[in-house]
């Protein structure tokens, strides 16, 4: 991709397509050798750019890597939403995000596509957290949400939302890195586990709990490393 001439003295306006090229190059870096080993020149070299089309569009490399991590937490809650769009309350809808953020360990499409750059955004979380901080933001938006309406309607406890939506957060990357180490775990009972922490936090009566966890009949779905 080649820069549009320009008369001398007059700046180019971003060109989103050219920020696209220059995030989808660092992201193809990223899964391949990590934060640490990535570098503008090797970028812009994948990219096919030139240094002053880089700077247009970001001011360092941090800001890329940033963006980097946003785009991927932005299509991760996209593809949340779909999965709690059909649901008819904030329970359901909370364990309709449970559910999909179970895939990352237990489904191997979505584990080939997000496992490399979800281990770089957490282990940036300790080393860089303002890396991140915006993507986390993004991806647990819908749960955010769904946790402060079931507060208003009663479905839930009093409970700080975006808090929260961090422990459950935390619960899920526990199971996930687990999986991925051993790979030799029941989808089914690491689900129950998470469903059962989660919800009782959230002050779900143990009935209603029990009932959810009990209506599971997805099949038993094949451990992958």
């Amino acid at each position: 991709m080649k820069e549009q001439s320009t008369r001398p003295g007059r700046k180019l306006d971003p060109d989103p397509r050219v920020r696209k090229a220059i995030v989808a190059a660092a992201t193809q870096l990223i899964r391949d050798d990590g934060v640490r080993s990535l570098g503008v020149a090797q970028v812009l070299d994948r990219a096919g750019l030139g240094t002053r089309a880089f700077y247009r569009h970001f001011q360092s490399k941090d800001e890329l890597v940033a963006a980097v991590f946003l785009d991927m937490a932005r299509v991760e809650a996209r593809r949340l939403r779909k999965r709690m769009v059909a649901t008819s309350d904030p329970v359901d809808a909370v364990v309709a995000w449970i559910d999909g953020r179970l895939d990352l360990a237990f489904t191997a499409e979505v584990t080939s596509e997000l496992r490399q750059l979800s281990l770089e955004a957490q282990s940036q979380m300790f080393a860089a957290p303002e890396l991140v901080g915006a993507a986390y933001g993004e991806m647990l938006a819908p749960l955010v949400e769904q946790l402060e309406r079931g507060s208003r309607l009663g479905s839930f406890a009093d409970v700080d939302a975006a808090a929260y939506a961090t422990s459950i957060q935390g619960v899920l990357w526990a199971s996930t890195e687990r999986q991925w180490a051993a790979g030799d775990h029941d989808r089914r009972d690491v689900r129950r586990h998470v469903l059962r922490f989660c919800l009782r936090g959230l002050g779900v009566a143990q009935e209603s709990i029990a009932k959810i966890v009990a209506a599971d009949d997805r099949p038993a779905v094949q451990h992958h490393r």
